[in-house]
């Protein structure tokens, strides 16, 4: 039987191009934590299968992924073990990212915040539709930019521009993502999948290990920066959830869930 993770994470078959889908559109494909679990396991399930050439990653509605889930957030404030394990869960996801040979191709949707950015950045190549954005609000919100943004931004883009957006947590078109080295392509929403399984399909009838080997040698760049940085950002990360920023925000968390309690 093929690998099916979770119903918030699936799989789907065009050929040899496995479209993996982030399927939690009614919370803007936030993570929960089998979302979390699931995305450290799917890439070595992919890796190991034969028949699979190349990946597409996508969300399911109208986001690509808001990136972390506000219930688990405030869950992660109010215990530090699950503080710690969330944090080293999240950098094992972009890990095992960066471990996975097969090329990868993100179509990003719809808006791709926080962790969702790191994600889809993680891929190789990166399609983003021109109507959405990316963006990453760690710092308005009180924390360091420790899970991705702060390891992977100054590989992508000037150190100046990556301090900008990383310390303003400004929104970024679509076509300004391309100027500045955060994706290759901005194509209209309505061409968005046709165009990245397009590519897709070019790369999976490539020779396997030449295309493979190249993209490892090349990700041996990213993986030095994750070894030197990630260790200090994620524990200054860490940190944040002990400052009285954060205090507010989750305060201001509870009340927009209780908000949304009282609506439903």
């Amino acid at each position: 039987m093929p690998y099916q993770p979770i119903d918030e994470l699936i799989i789907e078959r065009d050929g040899p191009v496995a479209i993996l889908k982030l399927n939690r559109p009614e919370k803007l494909n936030a993570f929960s934590d089998a979302m979390h679990e699931a995305m450290r396991e799917v890439w070595y399930h992919l890796s190991l299968d034969r028949s699979v050439r190349s990946i597409v990653l996508t969300g399911e509605g109208r986001a690509f992924s808001a990136g972390g889930d506000i219930p688990n957030f405030i869950k992660d404030y109010e215990s530090q073990i699950r503080r710690r394990e969330s944090m080293r869960g999240a950098q094992r996801v972009l890990d095992a990212m960066l471990e996975c040979p097969k090329p990868m191709i993100a179509a990003v949707n719809g808006p791709a915040t926080g962790l969702g950015c790191s994600v889809a950045i993680s891929c190789d190549i990166v399609f983003v539709a021109e109507e959405t954005f990316m963006s990453d609000p760690h710092v308005d919100i009180g924390l360091v930019a420790g899970d991705g943004g702060a390891v992977q931004w100054p590989l992508f883009m000037s150190i100046l521009k990556a301090k900008y957006y990383l310390l303003t947590g400004e929104r970024i078109p679509a076509k300004e993502c391309v100027e500045i080295g955060l994706a290759n392509f901005a194509v209209p929403g309505d061409q968005l999948m046709d165009k990245t399984l397009e590519l897709a399909h070019r790369l999976a009838s490539k020779p396997q290990q030449a295309l493979e080997e190249t993209k490892r040698a090349i990700n041996l760049h990213l993986r030095q920066a994750t070894l030197l940085v990630s260790p200090f950002a994620c524990a200054a990360e860490q940190e944040s959830f002990a400052t009285p920023d954060i205090a507010e925000t989750v305060e201001n968390f509870k009340a927009k869930l209780a908000q949304f309690e009282k609506k439903d």
